[in-house]
Parts: C-alpha cells; structure tokens; sequence
C-alpha cells in the first residue's frame, strides 16, 4: 500500500486512538491537512494562534494522559507554537508537535520563512528531529510517538513540503507499543526499609502530588492506617474532595497553616509522586524523609532524603500497606486538623459575598462557581492572582478536575487548554478562571471556542491590573509600578458578543452568585467579566511580620506617590 507521508501520519494517530489535531493550515501541511480532511476518525480543529493550538494538546494530555497533538506551518507558524509546548515539557504531557519546512531543494540558502525548527525546539522536546525522506517516516513517526509517551514530554516531527506530499509503501511500525508507559515495581529491599522508618517514627505526615492520582485509595487507606495527615501540591488538589477528613490543606503560596504546619512538625515526611520545586517550603533539617517517585532523578533534589523508593505510587503504596505497623495515636492528625478546621473558616469569611455592600471579593466570585459548578466540571485555572483565588477557595468533589500551569506558570494558558479539554468532550461542563491580564494575552482563542461550539463558560477576574505582580512589589516594600502593573481593559462581555456568543458583566456583589449561575446553565461558551477588589491580599500562611511590614511600607509609598 502506498501512502503520502501526510496519509501515513493521519492513519498513524487514528489507529493509536487520537482523534483531533490543533492548528493553522499552510502551503507545508496541505498534504498533511488534506488527508485529514479525508479521514473520518480524525478531526481538524483550526485555532486563530498556533499557541493555542500547542495549549490545547497539552490541556488533553494533562488531563488524559494520552497523546495530544498539535500543528504549525513553516517558519513563524510552527515558531508560534513553541511557548504552548512548553506547558507540556514542565507538567510532562505527551505531545506530538508537527512543523512544516521549506521544501529539501530550499533548506540552507536562507528562503522565505525558513526556520531551523528543531534546534529551536529542542529545549521544549524530548525528542526533535526531521523527516528527511518519505521511507524514513514510519520509523520516524513512531520514534516520536514513543518518545512523548516514554519520556513523558513533547515530541517534535519537521516535515519538509516535499517529504510531507511524498509516497512510500512502507508500513507503519509496531504501533501496539504506542501507549502511556506501565506502573514501575519498586524494589522489595525499598520497601522494607521505608516501613521500618515510618514504624520508628512518632509522627508521620504524607506530602502528595500528581504523581499519585492513580493511588488514590491507597494513599487514604495509608494515611488512616498511620493517623498521618494528608498534605497536597496544587496539581493534587483535586485528587481528594475538599471534605475528606485526613486531608489538611495545601502548601507553599496555595497552602494551609495546617498543612504548612504538619509538614514541618511531623518526624518522617512520606513524599509521594511530587517533585516539589519549591524547597524553601519543605522541611530541611531533622525530618526524616521517605520519597516514592518513577524518576530516579526527582528523589533527593528538593530535600535530604533518608530512603528512596523508585517505582510508582500505586504498587509501592501497596506493598508499604501490606508491612507498616498501625499508630493508634491520632493526636498528631487531630491537631492538624483542628487548624485545617481553623482555617477552612477564615476562608469561608473571606468568601462570603455579604461582607462587603460594593465591592466583589475574588474569593467570593471563586466560590461561587466552586459551589454552582457540575459535579464532573474541569477547571482550567490561568496564571497570576487568580491562581491563588481559585486554589484556596475551589471546593473540589465529585469528579471534577482542575488543569493549570502547575510548572510552567505562564500566564494566558487557561483559555487554550480549556478549548482543548472541552473539545474532548462537548458535554462537559469546562470553567476558564482566569485574570483579565491572562485573558488579555489569548483572547481571540475564545473565538475558536465560538467557531468549534466549545461551550466554555469563561470567568474573568478584573482588578485591572496585573495583580500577582503588583503583590510581588509591594511584598519587596517598593510602590507599585502603576505604569508596568495598571491596564485600560476592553468591554469582555461585549467581546462574547461581537464573536456571537454570550457575555454578563458582574460588579456589584448582591448579583453574583444569580449570574454565575445563569452563566453555567448558558448553552454555548460565555464570558462573565466580573469586577474584583484590586486591594485585596490572598491568605498565605508563610508570611512572616517583617513582610506584612514591607506590605504596609509599599502602600504607603503608594498613597504618597498618587
């Protein structure tokens, strides 16, 4: 059988179960392009910035695992692509990129558009490399493939014009082996030792990240074996419902006094599928630390480490059940808890729309889609203040997911991965939360979301301004910058409108909660711009006397600069 290389690839990601590919056509792709047109498995999904396009395979990667796929033509096109892509290398999402290239006759005389796609993507990939002859593509392709799943990151195939329109009859290889990769057994020897230590230990707290979403049950049934406290990253935030009573809270910036606490008190640290990068929240001396992780590069590197088990946490949290001893002393877990129960009420003040007669609190806009949200809803959370709204104040329950740019923390990505995530399925109810900087950024990506009949209901926290950055000066006790941290916003909600769909603007508080609900029961994708106090400090459970000071310094800097 003889296909184009454009052929081959579509059959190829069809028969491995992809369904969709994000991107702009070009003179590079119409091979490409023109065979997906032709197959009724796959589906073209055209963006009006080939960002988007890279955010959106990354958001169905985060979600699902499974392969995300993006495309941009030659030169600018697929450069375009590169700073989504990399939302994917940080949170380790298996992405396809495919670039179009000048035709081989043109490479290395500098032609129009011509780009050296692969030096420049490599920071980005796993695996980057282009596709020199129509027989080398099979091979190449399924190289690709397994790179971003194997390594769990972003694969870039360039493909010249020439090579993309040209045939080869070889077939497709070995394409049973193009999966997510298979659970990790940790060594028994590991698993002996971590149980004599957490044995030995008086007090046991438990640290999770992602990497333990498929130990769910397992974590739980660990933590109550042991009275240990459940602390988690902001990825892991919705592994558990917000009212699952081992569960303490978060730490760092999205963190609890409680988990902030117990991780600091507790005389063994259980860290599970977390390669936490910010070290100066974890405890540095005296705790020991037993850290289970696949990669045995991310154990040790945030903090000393008494015993590594490599392996995945399922099978390792398993056999760790089968030999720890119980603790029948549950006071260590009851004071953390006493405090998580101290906290959860300070959030719940801040949260309430009452407290203030004219103005709109962000806590209170993020509870309110928490609590009216469906019980299988995805958030996708931008970058910036916003993050730190939605993360101590989201609820999550049922089997809702939250998506962000956990590692990459750019700013702008939420509505692009959102596209993505709801393109998967059309049914489900998909949340942007995001700032009106980090809309700002990606905006005609909503009319992507219009064209596509992505029906995601967009929430827009307006302080007019770049907040996290304006919280960041005034931490340092310097004035804000108005010039660098102020922004004369568009109308968003007659934005909605002018790309033919819904859109409510909210600023007064009493009519909060009715819009939002009114926005999530909406067919078709909707803007709520809502008007939040750009004064208000998020609670963070780190910040000592002298920065509360400096905050009181830049404000009145502020004030004697105005």
């Amino acid at each position: 059988m003889t296909r184009t290389v454009g052929e081959l690839l579509t059959a190829t990601l069809a028969d491995i179960g992809a369904t969709q590919v994000f991107g702009i056509v070009g003179d590079a792709m119409n091979a490409f392009t023109d065979a997906m047109r032709r197959e009724r498995r796959m589906r073209w999904i055209g963006v009006r910035h080939e960002e988007g396009a890279a955010l959106a395979a990354a958001g169905q990667a985060k979600l699902t695992g499974r392969l995300g796929v993006c495309a941009g033509t030659t030169g600018p096109g697929a450069n375009h692509l590169l700073a989504g892509l990399y939302e994917a290398r940080h949170d380790h999402a298996p992405v396809l990129a495919i670039s179009g290239d000048v035709p081989t006759t043109l490479g290395g005389i500098d032609y129009l558009q011509a780009a050296d796609h692969v030096q420049a993507f490599r920071d980005a990939c796993v695996y980057a490399a282009t596709i020199g002859s129509a027989d080398a593509a099979p091979a190449q392709i399924h190289e690709a493939i397994a790179a971003a799943y194997g390594r769990r990151g972003v694969a870039l195939l360039n493909i010249p014009q020439d090579v993309m329109g040209a045939s080869t009859s070889r077939p497709p290889l070995s394409l049973k082996t193009l999966r997510e990769p298979r659970e990790i057994a940790p060594d028994p020897t590991d698993i002996e030792a971590a149980a004599q230590l957490i044995d030995d230990a008086k007090s046991v707290a438990i640290f999770v990240g992602h990497g333990a979403r498929d130990a769910r049950d397992e974590v739980l049934a660990l933590a109550k074996r042991l009275n240990a406290p459940i602390v988690h990253t902001y990825r892991a935030l919705d592994q558990f419902a917000f009212d699952e009573p081992l569960v303490v809270g978060g730490l760092g910036l999205i963190g609890s006094k409680a988990g902030q606490d117990a991780v600091h008190r507790c005389s063994l640290l259980l860290m599970i599928g977390s390669d936490y990068p910010y070290s100066e929240f974890l405890p540095q001396k005296v705790t020991r630390v037993v850290q289970i992780d696949e990669r045995a590069e991310a154990i040790g590197r945030r903090l000393p480490v008494t015993q590594a088990i490599v392996g995945s946490s399922r099978p390792a949290l398993a056999a760790l059940l089968l030999r720890v001893q119980p603790k029948p002393d549950a006071s260590f877990l009851g004071l953390a808890q006493r405090e998580w129960a101290d906290w959860r009420r300070m959030l719940d003040r801040k949260a309430d729309i009452a407290r203030s007669e004219d103005r709109i609190h962000p806590q209170a806009l993020a509870r309110a889609v928490s609590d009216l949200a469906a019980e299988d809803a995805a958030f996708c959370v931008d970058t910036g203040e916003v993050t730190l709204w939605t993360a101590n104040w989201l609820r999550p329950r049922g089997r809702q997911r939250i998506i962000g740019s956990y590692n990459n923390a750019a700013v702008g990505t939420a509505l692009g991965m959102a596209n993505g995530v709801q393109a998967l399925d059309p049914k489900r109810q998909v949340i942007v939360m995001c700032g009106d900087g980090g809309f700002g950024m990606l905006m005609q990506e909503f009319a992507t979301a219009v064209q596509h009949r992505l029906p995601i209901k967009v929430f827009i926290f307006n302080n007019a301004g770049w907040g996290l950055v304006h919280l960041e000066m005034e931490e340092a006790a310097l004035p804000a910058y108005k010039a660098g941290v102020e922004m004369r916003n568009p109308d968003f909600a007659m934005f909605a409108r002018a790309c033919g769909a819904t859109g409510f603007t909210v600023t007064q508080p009493q009519a909060l909660r009715d819009i939002v609900g009114q926005a999530l029961s909406t067919p078709g994708p909707v803007i709520v711009d809502v008007a939040v106090d750009p004064a208000e400090i998020p609670a963070m459970p780190h910040v000592e006397l002298d920065k509360v000071w400096r905050f009181g310094v830049a404000k009145l800097r502020e004030t004697v600069q105005a």
